[in-house]
C-alpha cells in the first residue's frame, strides 16, 4: 500500500543547478529512501554522483521526480505502470512537460507579485 502524502500543492522549483537529496525529497514531498529506490526502478532518472556518493540533481531530474510523483501517488499507476508511460513519452513531450511546469510557476509568481 502507498504511504499517505500531502498531495497538496508542491513549492516552486528554485533557480538552482542542483540539489541535495533533501532538498529534492522537500521540493517533492517525497522520503530520500524513496528517492534512491526510485533511482533502481527509473532508468530516465540518474542524479550526478560526486564526492563520497553524494548525490545532485538538476532541475530536469526533481521535474521527473515530480512527474514520477504524480504518476504513482496521484494518478495511481503502478511503478511497472508508469515506467511504461514514461517510457512512451517521446522527447518532445517531456519538453512540454517542462515548458508548461515553468509557465505554471511564472504565473503563480506573477499573481504573488500582483497582490
Amino acid at each position: 500500500m502507498l504511504e499517505s502524502t500531502n498531495l497538496s500543492p508542491l513549492p516552486l522549483i528554485p533557480e538552482k543547478r542542483y540539489f541535495t537529496i533533501g532538498e529534492v525529497s522537500d521540493l517533492c514531498t517525497v522520503k530520500p529512501h524513496v528517492l534512491r529506490y526510485w533511482e533502481q526502478e527509473f532508468s530516465q532518472l540518474h542524479p550526478i554522483k560526486r564526492r563520497g556518493n553524494r548525490r545532485y540533481y538538476q532541475r530536469e531530474d526533481v521535474v521527473l521526480v515530480r512527474k514520477i510523483r504524480n504518476l504513482l501517488y496521484e494518478r495511481g499507476f503502478t511503478i511497472g505502470g508508469a515506467k511504461q508511460y514514461l517510457a512512451g513519452t517521446t522527447n518532445a513531450a517531456s519538453q512540454k512537460d517542462i515548458v508548461r511546469q515553468l509557465r505554471k510557476e511564472l504565473e503563480e509568481v506573477l499573481n504573488i507579485l500582483k497582490s
